[in-house]
């Protein structure tokens, strides 16, 4: 498919960029997933509190799996939504700590991509003894101006294929604006 720079106009210059075709980031959601419930599971969201100044939302396990001692509707997770300013700052942090280097099966076909760090003090928070080392999931959910036609509950309409963002937008989005490297 063309992009608005690849067509020309008639007298041979560039076409301007159209500001409903430009790229920006929907949210970022933060997942700390813990594996129990109980005072690691707390001190999982403390840490994430910490990040975003938001209070995380508890996740519950769907099914019981023994090998891995839980039990279903057992919390097991805590994860936040950030938007804004502060998503881009968060996820600013998030991808240094990856030196701006992602894998090719990170994105999504949605145009979505994600990637986890081990180490919760890599992005700035001072380490604490009592609460320990968390790692946890970054998932990012990149849009375009006008998608709000498919979400909204009156005259809901299907956002046309030109509008959609697909995994090669993504990837240019992620190089241009970080100046990334996607890996094979």
């Amino acid at each position: 498919p063309l992009s608005t720079l690849d067509i020309t106009m008639g007298s041979g210059r560039k076409r301007p960029n159209n500001p409903m075709r430009e790229l920006k980031v929907d949210k970022l959601v933060l997942n700390c997933c813990v594996g129990e419930s109980g005072d690691r599971l707390t001190r999982a969201s403390r840490v994430l509190e910490q990040l975003t100044g938001q209070t995380p939302v508890l996740s519950k396990s769907r099914l019981t799996i023994r090998t891995f001692g839980i039990r279903r509707n057992e919390k097991i997770a805590a994860h936040v939504t950030v938007r804004g300013e502060k998503a881009e700052e968060i996820l600013e942090r998030g991808l240094k700590v990856k030196e701006y280097e992602l894998k090719k099966r990170n994105f999504s076909d949605g145009g979505n991509f994600g990637f986890g760090i081990t180490e919760h003090i890599d992005l700035g928070i001072k380490y604490d003894p009592t609460t320990g080392i968390y790692g946890m999931d970054f998932y990012v959910v990149l849009k375009r101006a006008g998608d709000r036609v498919a979400k909204r509950r009156r005259a809901s309409a299907r956002v046309g294929q030109f509008q959609r963002v697909t995994k090669e937008d993504a990837k240019k989005w992620f190089q241009t604006k970080y100046e990334g490297v996607v890996l094979p």
